[in-house]
């Protein structure tokens, strides 16, 4: 039942990225990638809520979900993409304003919502009092709203490509005939209608499937980080193959940021409505690793260039995440 559940969903994401990646080659950047994005978050929201919504689903793991995506993108998908352009390149352009905006936005809706919650005592657990949560995820969407001005309107620049690389490499478009705009869209959200329908059920099968097989619980919110981020992930390690670095910066950090800025909001709402607490704050060991990989993304995306040495480093965390999933 899950390799059906996951297959045909998986399926559906890879549709959902090929209509998007054909908007992306109608509108331009940053509104490609912005599409690709908040269609690929959708995609998340729609799952943790079907999570949360199951009722005997765990209550970590909407904030075990986003720390996966957060731990995926920004240490796996990010060193993976560095380590192919440089192994290619050797060194790779990207607009670095564009990047802060990126990594400024990042660091505190991060600490906000996985660090802050263990640290407040309005509540015995980790979690946030209602008034807390209503604040904290009116201003993580505020600042996300922000955000967008600034990325397709007030500064769009700071999201394009800074140059054309010497080699003579070209912007990645889809592999498919782009049609019309209206086709598109229309067909974008037909193929985000079965992920939404079928998310309740997958949830169902995956809280099922680790408890019986004895899997840690933080295993569920790597499933449906997987599954949400295939498609995108291997849309920007092309990118970054292809010598665009930016596409790849605009997609990887760009669900970051927008896993932050849509999902706490939607999760933390959702908590209110049926009455349940959400629990976001990480453990210890997983506080750690994400302040480490917040500094280690700003010193990354502090320079002009990249290389194959910070596609290794971040490398390196992702598998130091993927050990103490299991061995904690």
């Amino acid at each position: 039942m899950f390799l059906w559940l996951f297959a045909v969903m998986l399926w559906a994401s890879f549709a959902v990225v090929r209509h998007a990646d054909a908007l992306a080659e109608i509108l331009g950047e940053p509104y490609g990638t912005l599409i690709l994005t908040l269609a690929v978050i959708s995609i998340e929201i729609a799952l943790i809520s079907a999570v949360m919504l199951t009722g005997d689903a765990a209550p970590t793991l909407a904030r075990d979900t986003m720390f996966a995506i957060l731990m995926i993108v920004l240490n796996g998908l990010t060193g993976a993409a560095l380590l192919i352009g440089g192994l290619a390149h050797r060194e790779q352009d990207y607009n670095l304003q564009g990047a802060r905006a990126f990594v400024a936005v990042l660091m505190p809706l991060a600490v906000f919502s996985l660090v802050l919650p263990k640290y407040t005592v309005s509540t015995a657990d980790p979690t946030f009092s209602a008034p807390q949560a209503f604040f904290f995820a009116a201003v993580t969407l505020l600042l996300y709203a922000v955000f967008l001005v600034i990325q397709t309107i007030r500064h769009r620049g700071f999201f394009e490509q800074p140059a054309v690389a010497d080699d003579g490499a070209a912007i990645p478009h889809s592999a498919h005939a782009v049609r019309s705009l209206p086709y598109h869209a229309v067909l974008l959200a037909l193929t985000l209608l079965p992920v939404v329908l079928l998310s309740k059920r997958l949830a169902t099968v995956v809280d099922f499937g680790s408890g019986r097989l004895g899997l840690p619980v933080e295993f569920g919110g790597v499933v449906i980080a997987l599954l949400v981020l295939t498609p995108e992930g291997l849309a920007a390690l092309g990118a970054a193959r292809a010598n665009y670095l930016q596409r790849s910066v605009n997609l990887l950090l760009g669900s970051a940021v927008a896993t932050i800025g849509l999902t706490v909001p939607a999760v933390l709402a959702i908590g209110l409505v049926i009455d349940r607490p959400v629990t976001l704050g990480l453990d210890d060991a997983g506080t750690v690793l994400l302040v480490l990989t917040l500094v280690m993304s700003a010193m990354t995306f502090g320079g002009v260039r990249t290389s194959l040495l910070q596609g290794a480093v971040h490398l390196v965390m992702f598998l130091a995440y993927l050990m103490l999933i299991f061995s904690p």
